[in-house]
C-alpha cells in the first residue's frame, strides 16, 4: 500500500463499491470528513486506481477566498467536461442552466462519473445550490458524488449544514469519517527516517498531513516543536528564486492556472522543479497546486505583512491584464494589497456575477467591501449600490444591513429629487422595516410611498405600493382596509400588466378575507400563488405559499398544509431565497410540534433561531412548547424574547402564540393567576376578530383559569372543549392529528378510564409535566395502581436526550459507526443518522468528537450500555 494512505483501505473499498453501483444506474453521495490534515485529499488521489474502469473522475475545489467565487468548483472541471457545462459554469448567470448541464454532464453511460468536490466547507452559495440540486437526483444517476470537508470546521449556522441535511435524507449515502492513524502506522511511516515513533506520534496526534511533515523535516536534526516549523524546514536549502516562486504562489488561495503561473514567475515554472521533489507541490502542464492547503497556509503565513501585500499586488495585476480574469478574484488579491481603486472598479461587478450566479451572500459581501468606499461614487450611483446591498441582504435575512443600507438610499433619493425612485425605495424600505419586526416603521414609509407616488404617473409602482399598504393591513388585521387597498392595487396592477405586483395583491386580499372568517379568500391567495407560478416570480410564489400554509395550520387542515410544504421548501431552496426557506422551515416546525415530533419541531425552529424577526418570533414559540411539554428548562427565557419581538410588530399572528404558550406554561406549574395574565390583553384584542384562528386557544385558557365559557358558537375543538364537551374536542382533536391536545381534552374527563387513556398518551409523548399533574389527580380521587410511567431518561439528564439517544450517544461514544449502531440496536441506519443528528443538536455539539466529549462531560455515558 501507499504510505500515504496508510489504513485507508476500507474507505477506498467503500468508494470503489459504490462507483461499481453506480455503473448500474445506482447513483449515490459520499462524505469524506475529519479535520485538517486527515487525509482527505489522498483519499481522493488514490481514488482513480481503485475505481472500474474507464470511470471518469472529476475534481473540484472550494476555496479560502475572502469573498467565495461564484461556482469555483465548476469552474475547475472546464477542459474537462463537456462544452454544455463548460459553458455554462462561465457564464455563471443562469442557475438553472448550470444544473442541467451538471445533471446532463453525470448522466453519460456507460462509465460512471466520480464527481468529487474537495473542502465542501469553502464552497459558495451558487455551487451549495447546485450540489443541493444534484443530491436531489444522484440516486437516479449513473455518478458517485464524493464531498469533502473539515467536520471541526462546521458551527451551528454553518451554511453547509443545510445541505448535509439534505443528504442525511438521501436514500443512498457513504459516510467515511476519516480517523488519525495509529501508533503502528505512525512507526511504519517514521521508522525509515530514524526518527522515534512514540516521540512522532506525541507531537503529531497520528494526523497523517502532520505526521509526512515531520518526518519530512527529520533531517533538521530532530521533530520540530510545530508542524509549521516542520513545513518551513523543508524550504530550507531551496536556493532563492525558487523561494520565491513559492511565496508567490502562497498568496494564491487555490490551484493556479497555468496562464497565471507563467504571468507571475518570470522564469517560468522550471524554478519550480527543486520545490516539487521536495514533495511541497503538485505540478502539470494546466495548473500548479500545494501539495496541501496547509503547507500553502504555513509559507503564506510566514510572510511579514510588507512582502505579503507586494505578492498581492502582482497577483492583482496579472488578474487584471487578463481578459474575462474572474473578478471574484480580483477583488479578493485587490483587498489583500489594500488597492481601494481595484475594489471600488471591480467589486460592483463582483457582486452582480454573484448575485446571477445565485450566490447572495457573496454577493452581499462584495457590497459591504465595495461600500467601504463610498465616497468614491457620485450620489445616484451610490444610491444603486445601497439598495443593491439592501435587496441582498434582505435575501439572505440580514434584517439590520438591509434597513441601514436602505434607510441611505431614501436619503440619496430625496436629495437627488428623483420622485419615482424615491417612491419605489420608499416601499422597499417599508418592506425590509417589516422583515425586521417594526411595524411603526414599516407603516410610516408605507404611507409615504403611496403620497409620492399617487401623482407621479407610474402605476406599475403605485400598484406596488398600494399593495405594500393592503398588506400591512392584513398583517395587523385591519381586514376591510386591507382589502380596500388591496382591490386598488389589483385594479392597478391588472392595467400595468405586471404579473408580480398582481400575485402580491391578489394574496394581501386573499389572506385578509380568509382570517376574517370568508373561507373564499382561500381561492385568491391560491390564485396569488398561481400567477406567481406561472410568471417564474419566485419571492411572491414563496409568500403565497408561506400564507397558505400558515392559514390551513391555524385551520388545523394539517394534511392539506403537507400537500403544499414540500413544494413550497424546494422552490425557496431551489432559488436560495433564505428568508422564505427559513420560514417554512418554521411553518414545518409548527407542524411537527402539532403532530407531537417534538425532536423534528425542534429540528426546524433551530432554523429561525438568527436575525430574521418574522421567523424568529414563531421559532422561539415553538421551541419553547417543546421544552414546556417535555419539562426541560429555558421555555421562560425564549418566551420572553418571542413577547418582545412579538409585540414590537402588533401583530396578533405572533402576539397569540406567545400568550397561549405562556398560558401553558403557568398552568402546568399551577399558576391560575399567570394563566390569565398571560392571555388576558391578547384575547380582548382577539375578541373583536371572530376568524382569529388564535381566539379560540385564548379563550380556552382563560376558562382554565375560572373565566366564563365563551358563548359564540365556535366549533373550534379549543371552543368545544372550553364550553365542557371534552370527548367532542378529543375526538376532534386526534381526527385532525394533534396527540397532546387530544390527551389534554381526554385527561379532562370525569372517567378516571378515560384519564388513564390520557395518562398513557402523555408518558408515550414524553410529556411529563402533564403526565405529572394527571398522576396526582388520579392519586387524589383514589384510583388504585396508577401506572409509574416510563424511567424517562429525559428526567435524569441535563441535555433532555430521550432513552432512545442516550443508546446512541454510548454507542457513538465507543466509536461505532452508524450503521453500526443500527446493527446493534437493530435499527434501520436511516433512524440512526435521524437520532445521531437530534443527538448533536441536543449537545450542541458540531462533530461526533464533541458529542461524545460533551456527553462524558454532563455523565450521561456511565449509564448501561448496550450488548
Amino acid at each position: 500500500m501507499d504510505r500515504g494512505i496508510l489504513e485507508r483501505e476500507p474507505e477506498l473499498a467503500r468508494l470503489a463499491a459504490a462507483a461499481r453501483e453506480a455503473t448500474d444506474g445506482a447513483g449515490s453521495v459520499a462524505l469524506v470528513f475529519g479535520e485538517a490534515g486527515i487525509g482527505k485529499s489522498s483519499l481522493v488521489r488514490a481514488m482513480p486506481d481503485r475505481l472500474p474502469d474507464r470511470a471518469r473522475i472529476l475534481v473540484g475545489q472550494c476555496d479560502d477566498l475572502a469573498t467565495r467565487r461564484p461556482l469555483g468548483p465548476f469552474r475547475d472541471l472546464v477542459g474537462r467536461v463537456g462544452v454544455g457545462l463548460a459553458r455554462a459554469v462561465t457564464a455563471g448567470g443562469d442557475r438553472h442552466r448550470v444544473h442541467e448541464a451538471l445533471l446532463e454532464e453525470l448522466a453519460v453511460t456507460p462509465h460512471p462519473a466520480v464527481l468529487v468536490v474537495e473542502d465542501v466547507h469553502w464552497a459558495d452559495e451558487a455551487s451549495l445550490d447546485a450540489l443541493r440540486f444534484l443530491v436531489r437526483r444522484m440516486e437516479r444517476l449513473p455518478a458517485l458524488l464524493v464531498l469533502t470537508y473539515r467536520d471541526d470546521e462546521l458551527s451551528r449556522g454553518h451554511p453547509l449544514r443545510h445541505l448535509l441535511g439534505q443528504i442525511s435524507r438521501a436514500p443512498r449515502v457513504h459516510r467515511l469519517p476519516l480517523a488519525r492513524l495509529s501508533l503502528d502506522a505512525v512507526r511504519t511511516l517514521s521508522t525509515p527516517g530514524g526518527l522515534d515513533p512514540a516521540q512522532v506520534y506525541e507531537v503529531t496526534s497520528g494526523n497523517p498531513f502532520f505526521v509526512a511533515e515531520v518526518v519530512a523535516a527529520g533531517g533538521t536534526g530532530g521533530v520540530p516543536p510545530t508542524v509549521v516549523d516542520a513545513v518551513l524546514a523543508r524550504l530550507r536549502g531551496l536556493d532563492g528564486a525558487t523561494v520565491d516562486a513559492l511565496e508567490q504562489l502562497a498568496v494564491v488561495p487555490s490551484a493556479v492556472e497555468r496562464p497565471l503561473v507563467d504571468a507571475l514567475l518570470t522564469d517560468g515554472v522550471a524554478v519550480l522543479a527543486a520545490a516539487e521533489q521536495r514533495g511541497l507541490l503538485a505540478v502539470d502542464p494546466e495548473r500548479v497546486a500545494f501539495r496541501h492547503e496547509l503547507i500553502r497556509r504555513a509559507v503564506a503565513d510566514s510572510l511579514p505583512a510588507a512582502r505579503r501585500i507586494d505578492l498581492d499586488r502582482k497577483v492583482l495585476a496579472a488578474l487584471v491584464a487578463r481578459p474575462g480574469a474572474d473578478t471574484a478574484r480580483i477583488v479578493h488579491h485587490a483587498a489583500r494589497a489594500g488597492d481601494q481603486d481595484a475594489i471600488a472598479r471591480y467589486g460592483p461587478d463582483a457582486a452582480r456575477d454573484a448575485a446571477g450566479a445565485g450566490a447572495h451572500r457573496e454577493a452581499a459581501a462584495q457590497l459591504r467591501l465595495v461600500l467601504r468606499q463610498r465616497h468614491r461614487y457620485a450620489p445616484a450611483d451610490l444610491a444603486d449600490l445601497l439598495e443593491r446591498y439592501a435587496v441582498e441582504s434582505y435575501t439572505i435575512a440580514d434584517s439590520a444591513a438591509a434597513v441601514a443600507a436602505q434607510r441611505d438610499a431614501v436619503t440619496l433619493r430625496r436629495s437627488l429629487g428623483d420622485v419615482l425612485a424615491l417612491g419605489a425605495d420608499l416601499r422597499w424600505l417599508s418592506r425590509i422595516h417589516w422583515w425586521a419586526g417594526d411595524a411603526d416603521q414599516a407603516e410610516e414609509a408605507a404611507r409615504e410611498a403611496v403620497a409620492v407616488l399617487e401623482h407621479a404617473g407610474d402605476d406599475r409602482l403605485l400598484a406596488l405600493a398600494v399593495s405594500n399598504t393592503a398588506q400591512l393591513r392584513m398583517l395587523s388585521d385591519r381586514y376591510a382596509e386591507a382589502v380596500e387597498h388591496g382591490e386598488r392595487a389589483i385594479a392597478l396592477a391588472r392595467k400595468a400588466g405586471d404579473a408580480a405586483i398582481l400575485s402580491h395583491a391578489l394574496n394581501n386580499v386573499g389572506t385578509a378575507r380568509w382570517r376574517a372568517g370568508d373561507a373564499d379568500g382561500r381561492l385568491q391567495v391560491q390564485e396569488s400563488l398561481d400567477v406567481a407560478l406561472a410568471a417564474g416570480e419566485v419571492e411572491h410564489a414563496c409568500r403565497s405559499y408561506a400564507n397558505l400554509i400558515w392559514n390551513l395550520l391555524d385551520h388545523l387542515r394539517y394534511d392539506e398544509a403537507d400537500t403544499f410544504l414540500r413544494p413550497a421548501m424546494e422552490l425557496a431552496d431551489r432559488a436560495e431565497h433564505l428568508g422564505f426557506l427559513t420560514y417554512l422551515h418554521v411553518e414545518l416546525a409548527m407542524r411537527r410540534l402539532a403532530a407531537g415530533d417534538w425532536d423534528e419541531a425542534e429540528k426546524h425552529a433551530e432554523f429561525g433561531m438568527h436575525d430574521f424577526v418574522p421567523a424568529r418570533c414563531p421559532a422561539l414559540t415553538v421551541l419553547a412548547r417543546v421544552r414546556i411539554r417535555c419539562g426541560r428548562p429555558g421555555a421562560d427565557e425564549l418566551l420572553a424574547e418571542a413577547w418582545e419581538i412579538a409585540v414590537r410588530t402588533k401583530e396578533l399572528q405572533r402576539t397569540g402564540p406567545v400568550a397561549a404558550a405562556r398560558a401553558e406554561a403557568a398552568w402546568l406549574r399551577g399558576d391560575l393567576t399567570a394563566v390569565a395574565e398571560a392571555v388576558a390583553s391578547v384575547h380582548a384584542q382577539a375578541y373583536g376578530l371572530p376568524g382569529s384562528p388564535c381566539r379560540d386557544e385564548l379563550a380556552y385558557w382563560l376558562t382554565k383559569a375560572g373565566g366564563p365559557a365563551p358563548a359564540d358558537g365556535s366549533e373550534h375543538p379549543y371552543a368545544v372543549q372550553a364550553r365542557g364537551r371534552w370527548r367532542t374536542a378529543a375526538t376532534r382533536w386526534q381526527e385532525a392529528g394533534c396527540p397532546y391536545e387530544y390527551a389534554a381534552a381526554l385527561a379532562e374527563s370525569p372517567d378516571p378510564a378515560d384519564k388513564l387513556t390520557a395518562l398513557a398518551a402523555f408518558d408515550a409523548l414524553g410529556a411529563e409535566p402533564a403526565a405529572r399533574l394527571l398522576r396526582a389527580e388520579l392519586r387524589a380521587r383514589g384510583v388504585r395502581h396508577v401506572p409509574r410511567g416510563p424511567l424517562a431518561a429525559t428526567r435524569r439528564n441535563p441535555a433532555g436526550l430521550t432513552e432512545r439517544q442516550l443508546q446512541v450517544i454510548r454507542l457513538l461514544a465507543q466509536g461505532l459507526t452508524n450503521a453500526e449502531i443500527a446493527a446493534r440496536l437493530v435499527l434501520s441506519v436511516r433512524t440512526v443518522d435521524n437520532h445521531v443528528r437530534a443527538v448533536l443538536d441536543k449537545l450542541d455539539a458540531p462533530t461526533r468528537r464533541h458529542a461524545a466529549d460533551r456527553a462524558a462531560e454532563l455523565g450521561l455515558l456511565s449509564g448501561r450500555g448496550e450488548s
